[in-house]
């Protein structure tokens, strides 16, 4: 037969134990007390929660609307064109148009073009893109078709994307820091 022991608390032998550091109590208080107190002390009344934006989140909104007011200027003088956002700006295609035409005007004959025929306008834009700025075509016509105001996000990375690729045919200047 197997034998188990069992040792009940009252049985087991005692380890000593070293007493645990004490915490200092009130330090973090005294010194924001002290801070608060040199710089004027405390607010009276409620005070306003401000949220602080991140530099990264400062700087995404930065280039977004960096991005837009490029778009505004390059096709200023486009009939049919009024570039406010990244979505409903973009749904006859005649802003992608107006865009590629600024920079290759042999391409097509922008004054042509009809605002209601939104299917041969992508299709245009983002093949003539594609064939002469190298830009890749990140955006299917189908999609921009069936939606009725595009997906601004889709759009803004296509933007970008066409931005990069004049960039990098030097049709595009860039200020450097």
């Amino acid at each position: 037969p197997l034998c188990v022991v069992s040792l009940r608390p009252a049985m087991r032998p005692r380890v000593p134990r070293k007493p645990l550091p004490q915490r200092r109590r009130g330090g973090h208080r005294s010194n924001r007390k002290a801070i608060v107190d040199k710089f004027g002390g405390a607010a009276s009344g409620p005070t306003a929660l401000f949220r602080n934006k991140t530099a990264a989140g400062a700087a995404i909104g930065g280039v977004k609307s960096m991005l837009l007011e490029w778009c505004r200027a390059m096709t200023r003088n486009y009939e049919h064109v009024d570039i406010q956002n990244f979505s409903s700006s973009w749904s006859s295609g005649m802003a992608f148009c107006a865009l590629i035409h600024r920079f290759f005007p042999e391409a097509f004959d922008y004054a042509t073009l009809d605002p209601a025929e939104r299917r041969h306008n992508f299709t245009l834009a983002f093949s003539t893109a594609e064939k002469l700025a190298d830009c890749a075509q990140l955006l299917e016509v189908d999609d921009m078709v069936r939606l009725a105001v595009p997906d601004s996000k889709c759009v803004y990375t296509y933007i970008q994307e066409l931005y990069r690729s004049l960039v990098q045919k030097g049709l595009v200047k860039t200020k450097k820091k």
